[in-house]
């Protein structure tokens, strides 16, 4: 059945951008490994400039504030297949740096392309597939664009765990072989589908799209979504992009520090659908203001562990992973709901500021550590920029209800680009 077929695709596809999204944290202390790519923590930081700036160029092009013109034109597909491209090119590329990492300059510029391409595929694939997933289940959206938001978060708890097993077996770049396979897969299988819902049963009875904000114009009232964004986006990169470098610090092993990333990203996944799960019970407004706490006490904690105290670490990381969770798709639901005719403005504008929160911590934290500042300590400055996430919740859900869904509204699928008419004498 097409439709299957299709529903199935975009869904692996979920699961393989979550792992190639962590792939290069998930490397961290490969990369700044003396008998690896030996990169100074300013070096390993910078290396993600790249892929903050494609990012947040692929998710305004994507929602219609860049080159509204072209974006009416492109197809879903297209976007789509683009975006997986992109990832592709980006596990090449790591894959090319580790086979030239004896000359030190042209393995960094490798991995600076590859995280430039990755930083396009999220961009590109992410939104894609959460609107082709609800295009595919009319019926029943939230389950299914839930379902893959958690097999997205799947994989990226599962990324820390490939690369701490392909290092115990001396091959750790086998994770991104192992991913570029995948996506040369779902590449073949993809541009053989029509992957659009006017091909699959479950499109009949597909409500109408919401309409775009005017050509290029970001949504009034969008600021203090972008500005929780942006905050939000730099304490997830702090755990995300940190904690293992933190955690070996600490003089815990390697793998135990891969675990304390994979149990920030379970409890990242698991407590959005918990959030999703207990709305009948715990609305998700009044989650939406306690998270940002929980968070600061998980920084607090994180910046006071002791030395050589795996157990303690992992759950400190996994507690932030629950802080997380829910904040940035809240914050994508209050501002959709608040902005209803902007729907896909306000979900690129706010990913592009989470973005640019991840810039700051990806890149930043580097070059203060070479000041003498250590990581525990930014850590535990991190808390202050929680607690502050909290206060700032008041204003982005002050007198709303909470929203009906806990994950982002998709956009409106992107039409089919029009075949060539065929004229007599079977030439178009």
């Amino acid at each position: 059945m097409p439709g299957r077929a299709e529903s199935a695709t975009v869904q692996v596809a979920g699961l393989v951008q979550g792992i190639v999204l962590v792939t290069f944290p998930a490397a961290s202390t490969i990369f700044t490994s003396a008998r690896d790519y030996d990169l100074s923590r300013s070096q390993y930081g910078a290396m993600f400039g790249p892929q903050v700036i494609t990012a947040v160029l692929a998710a305004l092009a994507g929602a219609g504030l860049l080159w509204p013109g072209l974006a009416r034109r492109v197809s879903e597909k297209a976007i789509y297949l683009s975006g997986l491209a992109a990832d592709l090119g980006a596990m090449l590329l790591l894959i090319l740096s580790w086979l030239v990492v004896a000359e030190h300059g042209l393995a960094y510029g490798l991995l600076l392309a590859a995280t430039a391409c990755l930083g396009a595929g999220f961009g590109l694939a992410v939104p894609s597939l959460n609107t082709l997933t609800a295009a595919f289940h009319p019926g029943s959206q939230d389950r299914a664009v839930l379902t893959l938001n958690a097999l997205l978060g799947l994989g990226t708890a599962l990324a820390p765990l490939f690369v701490a097993a392909f290092t115990g077996l001396g091959f750790w770049v086998g994770l991104p072989v192992a991913a570029a396979c995948l996506l040369v897969a779902l590449l073949t299988i993809s541009v053989r589908l029509p992957l659009h819902p006017a091909s699959s049963p479950a499109a009949a009875g597909a409500p109408a799209p919401a309409r775009r904000a005017g050509p290029g114009r970001l949504p009034r009232g969008l600021m203090v979504f972008a500005a929780f964004a942006l905050l939000y986006g730099f304490c997830e990169t702090m755990n995300g992009n940190w904690s293992q470098l933190d955690v070996t610090y600490l003089g815990v092993r390697s793998s135990t520090a891969a675990l304390a990333l994979t149990a920030f990203w379970a409890l990242v996944t698991a407590g959005r659908v918990l959030v999703a799960g207990l709305q009948r019970w715990l609305p998700s407004r009044a989650a939406y203001h306690v998270l940002p706490f929980v968070l600061a006490g998980a920084f607090a904690l994180i910046a006071a562990l002791p030395r050589d105290a795996p157990v303690a670490a992992v759950a400190a990381f996994a507690l932030a992973g629950l802080g997380c969770s829910a904040l940035l798709p809240l914050t994508i639901s209050f501002g959709q709901e608040k902005l209803p005719g902007s729907q896909t403005a306000v979900a690129g504008g706010v990913i592009a500021a989470y973005q640019v929160g991840y810039g700051l911590a990806a890149f930043g934290v580097g070059p203060l550590i070479g000041t003498g500042i250590r990581l525990p300590g930014l850590f535990g400055a991190s808390a202050a920029v929680a607690a502050g996430l909290g206060l700032l919740s008041l204003a982005v859900a002050h007198r709303r209800p909470s929203p009906a869904t806990v994950h982002p509204r998709p956009g409106p699928v992107r039409p089919q680009a029009p075949r060539a008419a065929q004229v007599p004498g079977g030439r178009s």
